[in-house]
């Protein structure tokens, strides 16, 4: 390692310690061959409430091949539409969801 990036490491654990994580505005997502991936490609079966879907996993395969679903059907919330009103998102439609927390994700313009 460069004797920079040591002090500019110094630095940052000087800031966190005298201010504080809370002002920091940082996020970052982790993707490791050792854990279970938290992303992956489903088919949106049915709207259940608002922005929330029903969505089952999909496996693509080569171009010109139509996905195949498998697994569970589990829910996911939309972050392209409103928390208040319906959902649109026509069921057949695929997204990318992402695993927050224990939440499922994706952003899908209707």
């Amino acid at each position: 390692m460069t004797q920079r990036y040591l002090t500019d490491q110094q630095d940052v654990l000087a800031e966190l310690a005298r201010d504080g994580s809370e002002s920091r505005n940082e996020r970052a997502l982790l993707v490791s061959s050792e854990m279970t991936t938290p992303i992956w490609p489903v088919r949106i079966k049915s709207r259940v409430d608002y922005n929330v879907y029903s969505v089952r996993r999909v496996l693509i395969e080569d171009a010109g091949v139509t996905p195949i679903e498998f697994g569970e059907e589990l829910e996911a919330a939309n972050l392209a539409e409103s928390f208040t009103s319906q959902g649109t998102l026509a069921a057949g439609s695929y997204a990318v969801v992402f695993c927050l927390g224990e939440k499922n994700v994706f952003h899908v313009r209707p």
